[in-house]
């Protein structure tokens, strides 16, 4: 081989890992940047920037969110009653109760989705079910809003705060009265989880509205899907990430393997139109759960949107199963 040849191969050599360490090294903070955003409590800056030029480009119905903002006022503005009890791992949660005008007919959980709130998540279902005489805790999720914690646990954590919940309140709350859960997004996947962890025998049913399978398969829809990345190449590197923080591998958990363990009544509620939970998740997780199920599907409906989508089939639907199952 010539010098000249030999000089080529070696700068060639040279610039193939120079390009390979440049995209280790994109790869890792693409990571990076994608875990913070998954479970801290803080959002990296730039994910908060890109939140912010995305709301002015909503596809949202303006009626839809006029309404959400209005009751979520109202809600907030109510002299709840703010309930505080220490979890599992002495993580403090806060929750806030807001009881039916006369003697109740039923309890209700309540448990929030991903980066949202109680009062926006539950902003216009909890006026159907306050009419319908239940009495409401509203709980803020770990590692977010007033609850403790630095981290989101994408349902699995979460799932065991659930149990801790139930147990305050049927020593301080709940009478002779059927207990349900409720949960939208992350929320739901939390109660679906927490259906499969041995729940109180006062817990007639789970209400679960888009919830996801597991933190693997919606990290890597989110990714592939959304984000139009491959997610092979990082979901090393997220596990090991978020099992840091975590001291938990997220990985190993999923909805639906806690659904074949279920003896408690499940309401699931999708809407087709979701890109970020996909409806086929409420599909599998409905086919794996072993207790009594329902299914409602609203035709059109984004995410967490499928009461609006069909108002009237939500009602009957909810009601039918309080009818069935109080």
């Amino acid at each position: 081989m010539q010098e000249n040849d030999k000089n080529k191969l070696l700068i060639g050599s040279g610039a193939a890992l120079l390009f390979a360490g440049l995209v280790a090294g994109l790869s890792y903070q693409v990571t990076k940047v994608f875990v913070r955003e998954a479970i801290d409590r803080e959002e990296p800056e730039i994910m908060k920037f890109a939140k912010s030029m995305l709301e002015g480009n909503s596809e949202a119905d303006e009626e839809i969110l006029a309404r959400v903002r209005e009751r979520k006022q109202f809600l907030e503005a109510l002299p709840l009653e703010r309930a505080e009890i220490e979890s599992f791992d002495g993580t403090k949660l806060v929750g806030h109760w807001y009881p039916a005008e006369g003697t109740p007919k039923r309890t209700i959980l309540a448990m929030h989705g991903w980066r949202s709130s109680w009062s926006r998540d539950f902003s216009i279902i909890s006026e159907f079910w306050h009419d319908n005489d239940c009495n409401i805790l509203l709980a803020e999720q770990r590692g977010q809003g007033e609850s403790g914690g630095d981290h989101i646990g994408f349902g699995v954590a979460e799932s065991r705060d659930v149990l801790e919940w139930l147990k305050w309140m049927n020593e301080n709350k709940v009478g002779e009265e059927p207990v349900y859960l409720a949960g939208i997004s992350m929320g739901a996947t939390t109660i679906l989880m927490a259906a499969g962890r041995g729940l109180p025998a006062n817990v007639h049913g789970v209400m679960a509205d888009c919830g996801f399978t597991s933190p693997d398969a919606i990290w890597k829809h989110v990714m592939q899907d959304n984000l139009k990345l491959r997610y092979g190449p990082y979901r090393g590197l997220i596990a090991a990430m978020v099992k840091d923080k975590l001291s938990d591998d997220l990985m190993q958990y999923s909805a639906v393997d806690f659904l074949k363990k279920s003896t408690t009544p499940v309401l699931f509620v999708h809407g087709t139109g979701d890109t970020f939970v996909p409806v086929e998740m409420t599909y599998e997780n409905y086919l794996a759960c072993a207790s009594e199920k329902r299914l409602l599907i609203v035709p059109g409906a984004e995410h967490g949107l499928s009461y609006f989508g069909d108002e009237a089939a939500y009602k009957k639907a909810v009601l039918d199963f309080w009818r069935d199952f109080d």
